[in-house]
C-alpha cells in the first residue's frame, strides 16, 4: 500500500492510503477487476460442463414411471416426439391437439410399440378458446397422477410480415395459442402437482421471444411473454417441489420454421427433444435467467455468444434480425407469387 499512502484527487483532496477505509475501497476495486476478468471464462467453463459434459436430472425425480405426462400440440412435430420419447420412458400419456385423426393415429402407435403405455386423446381447437373444450380436459384428467406437463402449443406468422400488416386473425389465434391456452393448461395441471409435491413443467419458448424479432412482432412478444410468465412460476412452484422450465431455441425441423433437412444448427425433433429430457435443471446457453434452458448444443452456444457479447436487446441484433426477415419476406412474397402464376 505504500504507493497508495499518500494521494491527491484532481480536487485536492489527502487521501490516505494507510487508513482502514481506503483499504477497503481499494481491496473492494480489485476485487471487482478480478471478477470481471474472471466472469467471462467461469461462464464458458460453465457453458460447456453444462451442454456438453454434466447430465440432467432424471424425469422419475419428478414422477414414477407409468405416473402420466400431458402433451400439447402432440399430434406433430416436437410434441409428437415429446409423447413418443415419454413413451419410450414408461409414461401413459395424454395427447391434446387439434386433429382427432392424427391423435387417433399416434395414440395407435405408441399403444403398438408399447404395449403397457396408456393413452387418452383430446381433439380441441386452443385458438378458439373454448370453456367446453377446457372443461373435458379437467375432466379427462380426474384423478390421474400427472407428472409431467409439456406446453408444446404454438403458432407463428404463415410469413414474416410488418405489425401493422398483420391479419387480425392471425394476431388473435397466435395469443390465445401461444399465451392464454398455456396459462389455461397449466392453471389446470400444476394444482395437483403441487397437492403431491412433485412435478415438471415444460414449456416451449424461442429465440424469437429472447430476442426481439421485426415482422415476426405479435409472435416474438407472446414467446417473451412466455418467459417472464414462466420464470416467475419457476419461483412460486419451486417450494412445492415441482420444477419449471423455459425451453429456448433456435430453428428445428418442423413444420413451423419450413425447413425439412437437419444440420448442425437445426436440429430434428428428436435430436431436440433427446436434449431437452436429458438436460433437465441445466441451463445451457440461457445463463443468469432462472428457471430456463437452452439444451441442444448449437442453439446453446449461440445463445450464449449473443447473450454475452452483443445484447438480447441491442440496437444492432434488432435490426440485423429485422434485415433477415424482410429478406425471408420477399422470398416468400415471389413464391406465392410464382405459386400463383402456375395455377
Amino acid at each position: 500500500m505504500g504507493s497508495l499512502a499518500k494521494l491527491t484527487d484532481s480536487f485536492g483532496v489527502h487521501i490516505d492510503g494507510k487508513s482502514p477505509i481506503t483499504q477497503v475501497i481499494v481491496s473492494a476495486i480489485l476485487l471487482a477487476g478480478i471478477y470481471s476478468v474472471c466472469k467471462p471464462i467461469l461462464s464458458y467453463v460453465r457453458l460447456i460442463l453444462s451442454l456438453f459434459v454434466l447430465p440432467g436430472e432424471s424425469l422419475t425425480k419428478f414422477g414414477p414411471k407409468g405416473s402420466w405426462a400431458l402433451v400439447t400440440g402432440a399430434s406433430d412435430g416436437i410434441g409428437k416426439q415429446f409423447a413418443l420419447t415419454l413413451a419410450s420412458k414408461g409414461y401413459n400419456l395424454i395427447l391434446v391437439s387439434r386433429t382427432e385423426s392424427k391423435l387417433s393415429i399416434l395414440a395407435s402407435d405408441i399403444s403398438a410399440k408399447y404395449g403397457r403405455v396408456s393413452t387418452k386423446t383430446l381433439a380441441m381447437d386452443f385458438a378458439v378458446n373454448n370453456d367446453i373444450d377446457y372443461s373435458r380436459l379437467q375432466k379427462l384428467i380426474e384423478g390421474l397422477d400427472i407428472s409431467i406437463l409439456v406446453n408444446n402449443v404454438g403458432l407463428s406468422h404463415s410469413i414474416p410480415v410488418p405489425f401493422v400488416e398483420t391479419p387480425h386473425k392471425e394476431m388473435t389465434d397466435i395469443i390465445m395459442i401461444n399465451c392464454l391456452a398455456t396459462l389455461r393448461v397449466t392453471q389446470l395441471i400444476a394444482p395437483g402437482m403441487i397437492s403431491r409435491k412433485r412435478g415438471l413443467i415444460l414449456t416451449m419458448a424461442s429465440f424469437g421471444g429472447a430476442f426481439p424479432t421485426p415482422l415476426l412482432a405479435t409472435y416474438s412478444g407472446s414467446k417473451a411473454f412466455l418467459q417472464q410468465w414462466s420464470t416467475a412460476l419457476g419461483s412460486e412452484l419451486a417450494p412445492h417441489g415441482v420444477r419449471v422450465q423455459v425451453i429456448q431455441s433456435h430453428l428445428i425441423t418442423t413444420a413451423m420454421s419450413k425447413i425439412r433437412k437437419s444440420s448442425a444448427l437445426v436440429p430434428s425433433p428428436r435430436q431436440f427433444v433427446n436434449a431437452v429430457l436429458g438436460k433437465i435443471g441445466r441451463s445451457g446457453g440461457a445463463q443468469g435467467i432462472a428457471f430456463t434452458s437452452t439444451p441442444y448444443w448449437s442453439h446453446g452456444l449461440m445463445h450464449w455468444v449473443l447473450s454475452s457479447f452483443v445484447g438480447e436487446r441491442s440496437r444492432f441484433l434488432v435490426d440485423r434480425n429485422r434485415v433477415m426477415h424482410e429478406n425471408i419476406r420477399k422470398r416468400a412474397l415471389r413464391k406465392a407469387e410464382r405459386e400463383a402464376k402456375k395455377r
